[in-house]
Parts: C-alpha cells; structure tokens; sequence
C-alpha cells in the first residue's frame, strides 16, 4: 500500500516578514521527498487555516503549523499513526518558559534573567507575530513599562531575559547530523531588526563543534528534528543560546538543508525501505 504525504504552510501569523521564504523551505522539501518516492505527482500542500477547517490524516505529514487548533488535530493523528514532522509536541516544546526549564535542567548555555546591559521582554504564549513582541529595556523601568504595554494588549505570558553583547548567530539544524551557521550581520538578514542592539559583528573565536553539540542536544530533549534559532558569541568565545525553534525558512542554506530534511524524515519514516 502506496505511503500517503501531506504537507502543511504555516499560517501568515506566525510568519512575520516570512511568508515566502517559509513557503520555499516547505515546497523544497517536498520536492526533494518526492525524488527519494520516486513520484509523478506532487505532495499536496494545504494553508493551516485549511487543515483546521478540513482535517486530512495522511501517514507523514510535513508541518509548519504552529496554531493550538492544528497542534491539537495532529496531536490525534499522532495517536492514530501518523509521523509529523515536527511533531506536535516538539512544536509546543518551543515555548520559551518550556524551553528554558530543559536548557536550565540540562545545563545548556543560555542567557540570565539579571544583567547590566538591558533585557529583553519577549511574548512566551505564542512565537513572535510582529516586532512589538519582543521589546528591548535598557532599565528595569522601561521593562515594567514594557509588561505593562504588554498587558494592554492581552498579553500576560512573557519571559525576560538579560541582554548579552556580543555577535549575533544564527544557526540551522536537522537532527544530530547537519548544522550550519551565519552571521546576521555579515548578510543583512533581519526579521525585525533587534539585531542591530548588538552591533555589528566581531566574528570572535569560539568552539564550532561545542555549539552544535548543546543545539543537537537541545534538539533532543525538546523533540525537535527540524529547527533553528540565536546565538550570542561574547568577547571570551562563550556562547548563550537565546532562542529556538521549530522548523525555519533555513534562509541561505534552504538547497542544502532541504535535502538534509528529506533524508531526515525518509530515515525515521522507513521511507527509504518502503519505497524499495
């Protein structure tokens, strides 16, 4: 019996200033898994806002959704037999506060909650959906005005962190096996600009293969195979790992990581010996 694939766009939502770029990870990998089936056909590629409204199980499902409605449905089709990737409960594993109980209970560096440099407020019920929800405070001052701001607009779930100089990475991962990394400020790449609060970028000496293994193992823990996310490299080349998530438009790697995906979700599916 032919194995069946649906693939899933991420809703605009949650793809601030993305929107063409996440679409272009997900047809990628969609092309490449097609190659490996040896298809004719196209994987299907349906909205989040339709999966919600028109359910469809299918025995893989390549997802970017990110909604509490679509989790919920996968979450079932999981329970059913289905493979997501990522998982439902990776996905939810990407909350911050969820995120920072794992790095904390496993010793994975990541940024303090006090410093002398500012902090950063950032919302912690859902990912980012426009600039405002993330907010650099140069005192504590500013940060209670900033909580504030936040509350009036419904948002009373958030995370404060301590701002780190240094440059800023980000860096790209499928499974244990394929990582990459780049500069923001080498390239111009921004979402929505808070880079700049770090200047432009020393390129400071630091431990490559030590950075991998903590996102390799932060990838574990939080069942997460697809995923990116910030680092910040300070003067003494220690790294702090201040953000992750599932499932990234891969930015200048998207080729490359494309097929790292596909062999990645071909191995854990047994795709490659069904197909056979």
């Amino acid at each position: 019996m032919e194995v069946t694939v649906l693939a899933i766009q991420r809703d605009e939502r949650f793809s601030p200033n993305s929107v063409d770029k996440d679409l272009a990870i997900l047809l990628a990998v969609c092309d490449e898994l097609k190659q490996r089936l040896g298809w004719a056909d196209d994987i299907p590629v349906v909205s989040e806002k339709s999966f919600i409204s028109e359910p469809r199980r299918a025995d893989i499902i390549l997802s970017m959704a990110r909604s509490e409605e679509a989790l919920t449905l996968l979450s079932r089709f999981e329970d059913e037999g289905s493979k997501v990737f990522n998982s439902s409960t990776g996905v939810r594993n990407c909350r911050r506060s969820v995120l920072a109980q794992l790095m904390k209970a496993n010793h994975i560096p990541m940024a303090h909650e006090e410093g002398n440099d500012g902090f950063w407020l950032k919302r912690n019920d859902t990912s980012a959906q426009e600039k405002a929800d993330i907010v650099f405070c140069h005192t504590h001052d500013e940060l209670d005005i900033a909580c504030q701001q936040f509350a009036e607009r419904g948002i009373t779930d958030w995370v404060v962190s301590a701002h780190i100089p240094g440059d800023v990475i980000k860096f790209y991962g499928v499974g244990c096996r394929d990582f990459r990394f780049l500069y923001p400020g080498d390239t111009g790449m921004s979402k929505f600009g808070l880079e700049a609060y770090n200047g432009a970028p020393h390129h400071y000496a630091f431990d490559h293969e030590a950075l991998a293994n903590e996102v390799f193992r932060l990838s574990q823990l939080a069942q997460v195979p697809v995923y990116g996310g910030d680092a910040i490299v300070d003067k003494e080349g220690r790294f702090y790992i201040i953000d992750f998530n599932d499932w990234p438009s891969f930015s200048a790697f998207r080729h490359t990581m494309a097929s790292a995906i596909a062999d990645e979700i071909a191995v854990q599916s047994e795709l490659l010996y069904e197909s056979e």
